[in-house]
């Protein structure tokens, strides 16, 4: 059997040797072992994997399926698949891999979007429908970490608000890279002793290629693509380039490779941004809740007589009473069984109902650089670089009725009259018809820049040949620059027949305006009036924000082989990780809407949102005016802007984490000593965990340009953590393989979370306090699985896994008034919010968390037994079925709980589903996957009334294919989103009411590589 020298050194011992056609001189073919007796060989201790990532050699990564005499060259998407299966099947962990399937080709063009294939693993798609982070067997992304060549990594993005906006937590967020960098990630979903702490889910391992992975001494290969997008009709470009070089007879090489892609994106539909019940923004007048502007005749009025100019039969200045006394009783009418006296609390109506078209600019880049030195068989060094970086410019714009998710102090919801009013038997809104709207057209600019950074050096030496030392030492950094963030706006004021129908039987309403939304005439912008009408305007949203995350890790490890079937493993390390998140602010001055300049009109600074009524239908305007973010910025020299930092009450923060960890474990392997074959690894980590969060509390101080300043504060803290782990495979038959595992696992709460900061959203009426001394979140964990490897290349298997986490982190909401917060009055400035409103204000606290179980199947199978050309067909299928019963505070009251519930943990679905039918042969391969994610929670507990926000099933159908016309040049074509499908979000899980649905279209790619 011909095997790459370094296999043993790079982590994988038991692999299909295949051959690649990408040498530089004619001798491509080489023969390997037939794949049927590989598949025979099971993995003694003296070649059980590494904790790092399996190496795949250049035979792992060609493309098609050939025969020479008696030997099977196996290659292309089949050859990925089988080296991934034997990685799994000699691991004593449970293990999942992906690797390439050619020469800096991934099989996807995502890296989330590729691990749908992964038993338990489910997608969260973000801008776009891009795949953004994982989900493993029911916990979600900020209980995964995931490594970069052996180390810990974070990457972060931004996206819009719905998706979470800004990611500043542990969640990584793999649409930073491009799949071409890598080729091979690693799940890793049990843990063992010499893997690093952090992860309740799984450890995921990326690994870039290194130049003695491959047989040739000279490597090259590049492809070239054209992407197009339904909505965005635009066609960008995506290209890679891959050089590998060995010199000294194989001892030294340095591989390079690089990726580029550009990428337009559009998206449009419906948002709702919240479902709020009718008295959430109602007047109290005499005890009374009156939810909107009383009918003439009414008693009590609402609004008072005299406020804000209305009279018996105005609700506003200029804005008359037309509400009818039959659809005003129906809203009244409805109460809630926890609010029975409260008028309203049970009639619920979009907060912010708008059409919504977003259409984003990304341009992604990412290149590595390995150096590799292996003067003999028993050392092997490499130094590691890579880097990515991805810039996105976001435009987003909205056509929304603002008047419902505002109290009287914005001229909103009891100044607006209601003429008509039906709802359904769960007190959901289906048709109305109302007077006194006010009406926005809003545009939000979003640039951001992701980059990461890394550099790491490994070391791997046999001093003798019981004897193993390794090291690693490397550094990295994560930056997420956001750049702007501008919100644009015009107003109209007081417009009547406006709609909200759902009546169609659709998950989305159809909108009717009342009046022609395409036409400057009929908005305005201007400073607001003297009783708070607000006449257009502008908000530097969140301002400038730039987010620093630097990880440097060291660790030894060393391996003595004590007999021929047992080795000892033992090795410290040392981490360090530093995020620093620091805002701006812009001063006074700055933020105060002016009037346009003379001799400039609306129509000037205003351009045509269009075509969002053919993409997305549902009654949406042919087109609305929105302002011209560009000439917006020219007119009022928004480049002239100052900003200050945390003197001037700007949100900074940071957590550094310093963590000294050491572990022991054994690793044995009986083989034919004993009658049943047994093989695994015990062991325990201990943790030490050193935490400084430094905050800034805003405080009035007149002395600034903002009128705040930020008080510093500082927290420091530690904790300690024993961990011990034990995988035992038991060899039942040569193929049939049963895993037992358990372990005590951790994981650290999320960054934000910590960070001793509090602040508030104004025109939302919400606030945050933070709470740095929360505990790590812990569980017990054990899962069993059965493994059929029954004939080559093909695998039947189920695993069962079961989670007691012992506690959970939650926000956890109370209604304060903002005065009684502690925090100024200045925080008010400019938004038409009074001190006394009340605000919903959330602090993170541990909580009892729960139990989690679940199962999952697995099937790989080779139709090879098939006739003709129907052996070259495959198929990959995959079945999750988790469940949770965790513990959520609802309310609280100084820290305590007084009203709790339990339900699914957040992020999990119950349900996942994936599939894959493949055909390959010697010149095509084709194949398609569809991949199912059952409903999940995305945030618990809601707005009052509300239980929960949640995301609707969906399945993503993708497809790929591919065409070799000789052997160095390869033709590729891609659909994703084959059936369109839209991602559509809801709240309550009764009602389950849309607050956000959008269609995102099909990709089409069509592409070339070649190799040489």
């Amino acid at each position: 059997m011909h095997v790459n020298r370094l296999g043993r050194i790079c982590g994988t011992t038991s692999f299909i040797a295949l051959t690649i056609g990408l040498t530089a001189t004619p001798a491509v073919a080489q023969t390997a072992t037939a794949p049927e007796q590989q598949q025979s060989q099971t993995p003694s201790a003296d070649s059980t994997a590494t904790a790092t990532p399996a190496a795949t050699t250049a035979a792992d990564q060609t493309p098609a399926v050939q025969t020479e005499g008696d030997d099977i060259v196996v290659t292309g998407f089949r050859a990925s698949l089988n080296s991934a299966l034997n990685q799994k099947r000699s691991e004593t962990a449970a293990i999942d891999s992906i690797v390439a399937e050619d020469v800096g080709k991934f099989p996807d063009s995502n890296l989330a979007e590729s691990m749908q294939r992964v038993p338990g693993v489910s997608l969260a798609r973000g801008d776009g429908g891009e795949g953004r982070n994982i989900s493993v067997r029911g916990l979600g992304a900020a209980f995964t970490r995931v490594r970069i060549n052996g180390m810990e990594g974070s990457a972060q993005t931004g996206s819009s608000d719905i998706y979470g906006a800004q990611n500043a937590g542990r969640s990584f967020d793999f649409n930073v890279f491009p799949s071409e960098i890598f080729s091979a990630l690693t799940v890793r979903k049990t843990p063992s002793a010499d893997l690093e702490e952090g992860s309740l889910g799984a450890t995921v391992d990326l690994r870039a290629p290194r130049p003695l992975d491959y047989k040739q001494d000279l490597v090259v290969a590049a492809t070239l693509r054209g992407t197009y997008g339904e909505l965005a009709k635009k066609v960008n470009p995506r290209a890679s380039l891959l050089i590998s070089k060995q010199f000294g007879d194989g001892k030294f090489g340095i591989l390079a490779s690089g990726s580029y892609q550009k990428r337009e994106t559009r998206e449009v539909g419906y948002s709702a941004v919240d479902i709020l019940s009718a008295n959430t923004n109602g007047l109290t007048t005499a005890g009374v809740n009156a939810p909107f502007c009383t009918p003439v005749g009414f008693t009590p009025v609402s609004p008072p007589l005299g406020t804000k100019g209305a009279t018996a039969s105005l609700c506003s200045t200029g804005n008359p009473r037309t509400s009818t006394a039959a659809a005003y009783n129906t809203v009244i009418g409805l109460r809630r069984p926890d609010l029975p006296n409260v008028q309203g609390s049970g009639a619920f109506l979009p907060r912010l109902p708008r059409y919504v078209n977003s259409e984003q600019k990304q341009e992604r880049i990412g290149g590595s650089v390995t150096l590799q030195w292996a003067p003999d068989d028993a050392t092997n060094m490499w130094i590691d670089t890579l880097y990515s970086r991805l810039d996105v410019t976001r435009r987003d714009n909205y056509i929304a009725a603002i008047s419902f998710g505002r109290s009287v102090t914005n001229n909103g919801q009891p100044m607006t009259s209601v003429r008509d009013i039906s709802f359904d038997p769960l007190g959901s809104l289906t048709y109305g018809l109302f007077d006194g709207v006010d009406v926005r057209s809003e545009g939000l600019v979003d640039r951001y820049v992701s980059s990461f950074g890394q550099v790491n050096w490994n070391l791997e030496h046999d001093f003798t040949d019981t004897f193993r030392v390794t090291m690693m030492a490397g550094v990295n950094k994560s930056i997420l620059d956001g750049k702007k963030r501008l919100q644009t706006f015009i107003d109209a004021i007081d417009t009547d027949n406006f709609t909200i129908d759902y009546r169609d039987g659709g998950s989305t309403p159809t909108l009717g305006f009342g009046f022609d939304v395409a036409n400057p005439a009929n908005f305005a912008y201007a400073p607001a009036l003297s009783d708070g009408t607000v006449l257009g305007g502008f908000s530097f949203q969140g301002r400038p924000l730039k987010q620093t995350t630097v990880n440097q890790t060291y660790e030894a490890n060393f391996e003595w082989k004590a007999t021929p079937g047992f080795k000892v493993r033992a090795g410290g390390q040392y981490r360090e990780s530093d995020f620093q998140s620091k805002g701006t602010l812009p001063f006074l001055a700055q933020t105060v809407v002016t009037a346009l300049p003379a001799g400039t009109s609306l129509s000037s600074i205003t351009r045509q949102i269009s075509g969002v009524d053919k993409l997305f239908g549902t009654g949406a305007p042919a087109s609305w005016v929105a302002i011209d973010s560009e000439a917006w910025e020219k007119t009022f020299n928004f480049d002239g802007v100052r900003y200050c930092g945390a003197e001037c009450g700007a949100g900074v923060s940071q957590i550094r984490e310093q963590v000294t960890s050491a572990y022991a474990m054994g690793q044995f392997d009986t083989g034919s000593a004993l009658p049943l074959p047994v093989r695994g690894d015990f062991g325990i980590r201990y943790v030490r965990t050193n935490q400084h969060s430094v905050g800034f509390i805003p405080v009035a101080d007149a002395t600034t340009p903002t009128g705040l300043r930020g008080q510093r504060a500082v927290v420091d803290r530690s904790y300690n953590d024993w961990l011990p782990s034990a995988n035992v495979v038991f060899e039942l038959q040569p193929e049939l393989l049963l895993r037992v595992s358990g372990a005590k696992v951790m994981s650290r709460p999320d960054l934000p979370s910590l960070a001793p900061n509090s602040g508030v959203t104004a025109t939302t009426r919400t606030g945050t306090l933070n709470n740095p001394l929360l505990d790590p979140i812990r569980a017990n964990t054990a899962d069993l699985g059965l493994e059929w490897y029954f004939k080559p290349g093909s695998l039947l298997s189920i695993a069962g896994y079961y989670k007691d986490i012992g506690t959970y982190v939650q926000r956890v909401s109370s209604q304060i008034p903002f005065n009684e917060l502690g925090l100024p009055d200045a925080l008010l400035a400019n938004t038409n919010t009074a001190p006394t409103e009340i605000f919903n204000v959330s602090r993170p606290l541990n909580t009892p968390g729960g139990k989690l179980k679940g199962f999952e199947v697995n099937a790989q199978v080779q139709l090879d037994f098939l006739p003709g050309f129907l052996s070259n067909f495959g198929v990959l299928a995959n079945y999750n079925r988790v469940t949770s019963k965790i513990t959520y505070v609802l309310a609280s009251v100084n820290g305590v709980a007084t009203v709790t519930s339990t339900a699914d943990l957040v992020g999990l679905s119950k349900n996942s589903a994936s599939g894959t039918l493949y055909y390959e042969d010697k010149r095509f391969s084709i194949r398609g996957t569809a991949s199912y994610r059952d409903r999940y929670i995305r945030g618990i507990p809601a707005s009052p009334g509300s239980d929960l926000q949640g995301n609707r099933p969906n399945t993503f159908v993708d497809a790929s294919a591919s065409f070799n016309i000789t052997d160095q040049f390869k033709l590729i074509a891609e659909v994703q989103n084959l059936t369109d499908e839209r991602n559509s979000l809801y709240i309550d899980s009764k009602r389950q009411d849309t607050l956000f649905e959008t269609r995102i279209g099909r990709t089409f790619t069509l592409g070339a590589t070649a190799r040489f």
